[in-house]
């Protein structure tokens, strides 16, 4: 019987050691915060908002044209079914485009209906020779309302 107690009795003592020895930490290599705008990239095959990095297509024998939609979120309505999260263009806000290496290819404007749009040769993104399947990862990166953002895209050359 004294052995069962003993038994038991580490059993408790360990399992309370693991869970003390939990705590929520925060994660060393991906510092989360909420985006301050929605930034969705145009003529992606997924519309521009639903992966990390869409990808547009771009024909290999004409100019690249890439552009981009910014909205700041209205969520002020989230709880009532009839309004929802109203979609505002932001104006006038500061991007610049970057190449994933840091060349920077444009700084650019949003027009008023949050519109940015930049047209490129490929060989001024870097492809002197473009071939069906070559890429450029780029980066869109701007600042709102002082929280700055990033929003990686691809574009892809196709026949």
């Amino acid at each position: 019987m004294k052995s069962y107690k003993v038994f038991i009795l580490s059993g408790l003592l360990a399992a309370g050691g693991l869970l003390a020895g939990c705590e929520k930490k925060e994660d060393p290599f991906v510092d989360r915060v909420v985006a301050p705008v929605l930034v969705v990239v145009q003529g992606a095959a997924d519309g521009g908002g639903q992966t990390a990095e869409p990808v547009v297509s771009q024909t290999i024998t004409a100019p690249v044209t890439m552009s981009v939609k910014v909205y700041e979120l209205d969520k002020s309505g989230i709880l009532d079914y009839k309004v929802g999260i109203d979609s505002i263009p932001v104006a006038s806000l500061a991007l610049k485009l970057t190449k994933r290496d840091g060349t920077v290819l444009a700084d650019l404007k949003t027009d008023n209906t949050g519109l940015a749009t930049l047209t490129k040769t490929w060989a001024e993104l870097g492809i002197a020779a473009p071939a069906v399947g070559s890429s450029v990862s780029l980066t869109w990166v701007g600042e709102h309302k002082g929280q700055a953002f990033t929003r990686l895209s691809r574009v892809q050359g196709v026949k």
